[in-house]
């Protein structure tokens, strides 16, 4: 994205996002949604899970206004992606969709408050390093984060691992 990064900009970007997403998503039959394997252990609804725990931390960083959040942080991101994956798998998929959505109300909710600066400055996000980028850090936990997942759920879909819905 070229500078200056405006808050504008990002929600942009996050609703385009999300709509790719979205349409990505409701091209799965929802049966087949809960399956796991198709993606290692995890199911597409494991995904989903996945994505919506990360947008859920960028919502606190935004409300709180500083790097705050869980302590999964701390661990390297293949353990911390398997303990986010031991905490939400046993959720029906009802509850994942709907929290997805929840969240990411919350988090268009939320992006509003900040100002253009509080994108660039580091300094307004206490305990944040002061060579990250705060959107930087939302882009990489919500619309880039998208597509990295979307690359293997397209890829399923080529190849036959899911139906499509006709829902």
């Amino acid at each position: 994205m070229n500078f200056p990064i405006t808050v504008s900009q990002v929600l942009v970007t996050l609703q385009h996002a999300r709509t790719e997403w979205n349409t990505l998503i409701n091209s799965f039959d929802q049966a087949d949604m809960g399956k796991p394997g198709l993606f290692g252990a995890w199911s597409i609804k494991d995904i989903i899970a996945h994505i919506t725990w990360h947008e859920k931390e960028m919502v606190g960083l935004i409300t709180a206004h500083a790097l705050v959040g869980s302590e999964l942080w701390n661990l390297p991101t293949d353990e911390r992606n398997a303990a986010i994956y031991e905490q939400v798998k046993d959720q029906p998929l009802e509850q994942v969709l709907a929290e997805s959505e929840q969240v990411h109300q919350q988090l268009l909710d939320a992006l509003p408050t900040l100002n253009d600066e509080d994108l660039t400055d580091p300094s307004g996000f206490p305990n944040m390093p002061l060579d990250w980028q705060p959107w930087m850090i939302i882009a990489q936990n919500t619309y880039e984060h998208y597509q990295d997942h979307m690359q293997d759920l397209q890829r399923s879909l080529e190849e036959g691992d899911s139906s499509p819905g006709s829902e």
